[in-house]
Formats: C-alpha cells, structure tokens, sequence
C-alpha cells in the first residue's frame, strides 16, 4: 500500500499539521519577545538616563552646600535657594543626606543619595562632611532651602 491510498486529504492534514507547529513556534517566540522587550528596550535605558540625571542633581547639591559652607559666617545664620528639577524623565524623586561611616570607625561622611526606586546615586559632600554632620532630605518639586548655622549643622528642606 503506497501512502495516499485510500485515505481522502492526507496531503492537506499534513499541510495543516505543518501551519500549525510552525505558528505555534513563531507566536512563542513573539510571547518571548514582548516579554523581554520591556526590560531590554525601555528600562535599561531609563534607568541609565535616572542614574547620569541624578548625578548631575547630587553633584550640584554638594557643590552648594559646600559654597554656603564657605562663605557662611562664624556668628549668625546663612540661609539660601535654589532649584533642582521637579522630576526626571516625568517621575520624581527624592533627595537624602546621611552621615555615613566606613568600615575604620573613625572615618565618618556624608553622603547626598538622590534615589527612585531601584536607582539611586551617592556622592560625598567634597570633605566637609565629617566636620560638619549635615543632614536633611527634600524632593525636587518646589524651592529648596539650605540653613547654615554657627553651631554646625546645615539642614536641606524643601519649601
């Protein structure tokens, strides 16, 4: 007996069976691909674009901070502005400086961590933190105060 003998459409059943594997190959790999997609394509990116832009906020903040330092007086009180973005990339965020100490127990900073979720950014207050022990936090929204006073301690707030 010769295949095809007898049997009416085998050519089209194995057709069919042939358009079926090979569309349930190519739709797994397009679930495959979406679901990947997300990550590689727009998460990556943005929180590549999160860490450089608050870089550049905790750099400025700590280059404030250490100018109201310089110019501050022995007696009295200094108080100044200033702006940082609202957000970045359309989400906000948040602004912390901490005392932060090493492993060597006598080797204290601060730190400015400007974070948002799984992203987040340290940079040293340039020295004058473990002289100083400023603390604080803000968001971006709004003008941002820094207080400096004779008895040390500077204090970051958002208004």
């Amino acid at each position: 007996m010769k295949p095809g003998d007898g049997l009416i459409g085998e050519n089209g059943v194995s057709t069919m069976v042939e358009y079926l594997m090979i569309t349930a190959i190519l739709m797994t790999l397009l679930i495959v691909t979406m679901l990947v997609l997300n990550t590689v394509m727009l998460q990556e990116p943005s929180d590549r674009l999160n860490y450089y832009a608050f870089t550049d906020i905790s750099n400025g903040i700590s280059t404030r901070i250490v100018d109201v330092y310089m110019v501050a007086p022995t007696n009295g009180t200094l108080v100044t502005k200033f702006d940082i973005p609202d957000d970045v990339a359309g989400r906000p965020y948040s602004v912390d400086i901490f005392n932060t100490r090493y492993v060597n127990a006598e080797y204290f900073t601060d730190e400015v961590i400007v974070s948002r979720d799984t992203v987040n950014y340290h940079a040293s207050l340039a020295g004058i933190g473990s002289t100083l022990g400023i603390v604080g936090n803000t968001t971006g929204s709004g003008f941002n105060r820094i207080r400096y006073n004779s008895i040390p301690n500077e204090v970051l707030k958002n208004e």
